[in-house]
């Protein structure tokens, strides 16, 4: 889902008190409780099959609460699925071919071994008859003989290598020769297995997920509905912790900072107050008049600096409800 974080501002009367840490009683600033609500979009065009929220109802984050027509998606990848199979098809193997070469050339170098084992043999007989001859124990013929047959097994396995070369080439010039005839087949189908995972991506938002723990505000559509990409389907907030945003005069400036602990008061309903702990977790750094909310000209003609308190919330504290805060 798309989610879109909305500021909710408050719409109650801000009042700022002279005094500064004061012992009479009287607050150091007030304001009214506010929250960053979140807009929840669809992610998909589609027919709503389901959307189990409900305004107040508190949901979990990543849970899937709803889900919008997936047909025309899934149509759309199996339609690019069988693209990409059929592509597949088309593309040429080389390895009958290839194993055909292979099998010859483990028979070639085989046949080599074997040469160049008998030519080691004979080598060491053509040694032993140069010394015989050279001693005049046996004719010269027979030296004759063995240097004709070195030469011919020499030049045997000679042949062999370069038969084994062709070999190796002829190989290689296989493989060559199909991918290049693959080439293009392959150039269509990397597009087209980069669709099928878009489209997978788009079947996967039709599954509409909460993106944040928080509880639903509003409700905009309904089960049985049309949607399409980017139309909200309802806003939440987080109501765990609430921010108090009041405003302080330039004179308060000096006696606050972040992170600072303060107390915040609310009315408890029966005359009295409830009150909660909290931390400054903003302080702005440009002046601004007060909210036009305030009641008197001369009021709204002063420079003030916005604060935020982050209170945390045990389900009393309500968004847009008023609070006082005492920074001492």
């Amino acid at each position: 889902m798309k989610s879109v974080v909305k500021k909710l501002v408050p719409l109650a009367g801000i009042v700022l008190m002279a005094s500064c840490g004061n012992g009479n009683g009287k607050s150091d600033a007030s304001g009214t409780f506010e929250a960053d609500e979140v807009i929840v979009s669809a992610e998909a065009t589609g027919k709503i099959l389901q959307l189990n929220v409900e305004e107040g109802a508190a949901l979990a984050k990543d849970m899937v609460i709803g889900k919008i027509d997936p047909t025309a998606i899934e149509l759309q990848k199996e339609q690019a699925a069988s693209s990409v199979e059929a592509l597949g098809q088309k593309t040429n193997d080389a390895s009958p071919q290839v194993s055909v070469l292979e099998s010859q050339i483990v028979l070639q170098q085989r046949q080599v071994a074997v040469d160049e084992e008998q030519l080691r043999v004979l080598q060491k007989e053509q040694q032993r008859f140069q010394k015989l001859v050279a001693a005049d124990a046996v004719p010269a013929k027979q030296l004759d003989d063995i240097n004709g047959q070195v030469d011919v097994l020499e030049e045997k396995i000679k042949a062999g290598k370069t038969q084994l070369s062709v070999l190796q080439s002829q190989v290689n010039a296989q493989r060559r020769q199909v991918a290049i005839q693959n080439r293009g087949i392959l150039s269509e189908k990397d597009p087209m297995e980069k669709k099928v995972a878009i489209i997978e991506d788009q079947l996967n938002r039709t599954s509409i997920k909460n993106p944040l723990a928080g509880t639903v505000l509003t409700k905009y559509a309904q089960a049985n509905e049309f949607t399409s990409t980017g139309k909200a389907l309802y806003k939440i907030a987080d109501l765990s912790v609430l921010k108090l945003r009041a405003y302080i005069t330039g004179n308060q400036l000096a006696q606050v900072k972040l992170n600072q602990a303060v107390k915040v008061k609310v009315d408890d309903g029966k005359g009295g107050y409830r009150e909660f702990s909290g931390t400054i977790s903003w302080i702005s750094d440009k002046a601004e008049f007060t909210p036009k909310t305030i009641q008197t000209k001369e009021e709204r003609a002063n420079l003030v600096y916005a604060v935020k308190i982050n209170v945390k919330n045990d389900g009393y504290l309500k968004i847009g409800m008023y609070g006082e805060v005492l920074f001492n």
